[in-house]
């Protein structure tokens, strides 16, 4: 309670500094930086909400520089980065021409290590873009149609299990532009409350009735499926035309993964269809990287979509959409994505092809396994020394995204990586004000880490993140692991209670636990 409280009167003091701040600018006491309307149009509705353009003047502002770091380079377990300053508190930046090296980067969602400059994806897809070229120039329906646009799709359709597969130009858009086509009015949409932005918008442009359930919850989900069932459509109480429930395979911010058997029984009870989105978990969840639906152990065909993307596991681009031929089919004909989008760049198409069957050890070696199993050790080790160093650690216990729990003041701060529970980081929650400091003090450790703040998220649940990646070896994994228990003492970011004793006749990946005084 104590902390909530001090959350809200921080932010508090921050918006009557605001205000007054605000103030002086309108009255040229102090120089105003940010960009407003013209004279001539004060009239005018802002084409901005007042509290968001509030929120990027005095606070944001203040931040900045905790974000849209350019880096220089290949963003594989260590980048490059090109230094800035500020001179005017992040309105503007100013870059030295000095490059920093080595920072081991701990932000980018390459969980399988194949976002790299050198090796059997880089040569394959050289190899590719000298005879197909960069760019195709036209949609998937007309000249844009590669044969190994056809080849992608048939590997990933055996690669999940399911009799077709489609893939798509952009991970987001897959969301958004194919959902429209597969539900409309009359329609409804069961959707988690967590789910990401591209499946609630791709929800709200269908133009079906949402109804949202409770994270994980399945009474809150059943619930909805019996009124839906028993009620029907409002006023009219027709039956509805489709229910679709909406899940991901693991959410990002929270690192939990979906309790999908109880979905499916759910799902075949009510007579509903399910929406399957697998962006961080495909790939790297799963004994060989097939995503949750191999982690439980379930049948593919249980899952009437099945979604991906190729931005994460895949070192790529895009996404992809799996289930029966006739929903392909259709999606063919019926998607945006399909019709009016360019078809993908057969370089990135290339890298996928090669990353997949590296992955299936189709390419004759195992080095594909390996990766997977190498991202689930660095995943339980990094998880088990914080849990040493005395930090709370959020998400589910086989996710490959950890949730860190932080001292909290002035807001909240979650560290998660990028990814879902099946992708691989940790969250740390701390304070908007200690989430850039975290993030700075990070960087000059040499450690790149993200930080996630509002709009992204609500506004006292910042969250910083770390994504665990196959390419980190153990000496890098031991040196970040350093610097963050510095920082998390110079920042009392150790919130844990109960800190793991490591003990040196028990195995590697048991865990015993002590009470400690605070």
């Amino acid at each position: 309670m104590l902390v909530a409280v001090l959350t809200y009167v921080g932010y508090g003091v921050l918006t009557l500094f605001g205000y007054l701040r605000d103030f002086m600018r309108q009255w040229k006491i102090e120089k105003c930086q940010n960009a407003t309307e013209r004279e001539e149009q004060k009239d005018f509705v802002p084409l901005y909400q007042d509290f968001e353009n509030f929120y990027n003047r005095n606070l944001y502002m203040r931040i900045r520089d905790s974000w849209n770091r350019p880096i220089c380079s290949v963003p594989g377990a260590k980048v490059d980065m090109m230094e800035r300053v500020s001179h005017d508190y992040n309105w503007t930046f100013t870059y030295t021409g000095r490059v920093i090296k080595d920072i081991i980067n701990m932000g980018s969602y390459n969980y399988l290590g194949f976002a790299q400059k050198t090796g059997a994806c880089q040569e394959a897809a050289a190899k590719v873009l000298s005879q197909y070229g960069a760019g195709v120039c036209s949609t998937r329906q007309e000249m844009g149609n590669l044969d190994k646009h056809e080849e992608l799709e048939k590997l990933v359709a055996r690669f999940l299990g399911v009799e077709s597969a489609m893939a798509y130009g952009m991970g987001f858009a897959t969301n958004s532009m194919n959902i429209p086509a597969l539900v409309g009015k009359g329609c409804l949409i069961l959707s988690d409350e967590l789910n990401h932005a591209s499946l609630v918008l791709g929800a709200r442009l269908s133009g079906a009735t949402i109804r949202i359930f409770k994270h994980n919850n399945m009474q809150s989900l059943e619930k909805l499926l019996k009124d839906a069932i028993v009620h029907g459509q409002p006023r009219t109480r027709r039956p509805w035309k489709k229910i679709l429930i909406l899940v991901e395979g693991i959410y990002s911010m929270e690192g939990s993964i979906v309790r999908l058997p109880e979905v499916i029984a759910l799902k075949k009870k009510y007579k509903s269809y399910l929406y399957l989105d697998e962006a961080h978990s495909i790939g790297a969840l799963g004994p060989s990287g097939r995503g949750v639906v191999e982690y439980f152990g379930l049948n593919p065909e249980d899952v009437d979509v099945m979604m991906g993307t190729f931005t994460k596991s895949f070192g790529a681009a895009g996404g992809y959409i799996g289930g029966k031929k006739e929903l392909i089919d259709y999606l063919r004909t019926y998607s945006h994505s399909a019709a009016y989008a360019t078809s993908m760049s057969p370089p990135v198409v290339e890298q996928i092809i090669t990353s997949v069957k590296c992955i299936m050890g189709e390419d004759g070696t195992t080095v594909g396994r390996a990766r997977v199993q190498q991202l689930a050790e660095n995943t339980r080790y990094f998880r088990r020394r914080l849990k040493e160093m005395g930090f709370i650690i959020y998400g589910n216990e086989d996710s490959l995204l950890l949730s860190l729990l932080s001292r909290i003041k002035y807001g909240t701060f979650y560290n998660s990586s990028c990814s879902c529970s099946a992708t691989t980081g940790i969250i740390v929650m701390i304070s908007l004000s200690l989430g850039s400091a975290f993030g700075r003090e990070m960087l000059k450790r040499n450690i790149g880490v993200v930080v996630v703040g509002f709009p992204a998220t609500p506004i006292i649940e910042s969250r910083a993140r770390f994504c665990l990646s196959a390419a980190h070896t153990k000496e890098m994994l031991d040196t970040a692991l350093k610097e963050i228990n510095e920082v998390g003492d110079l920042l009392q970011l150790k919130y844990s209670r109960r800190r793991l004793v490591p003990l040196l006749d028990r195995p590697f990946d048991e865990t015993t636990y002590e009470e400690t005084e605070d």
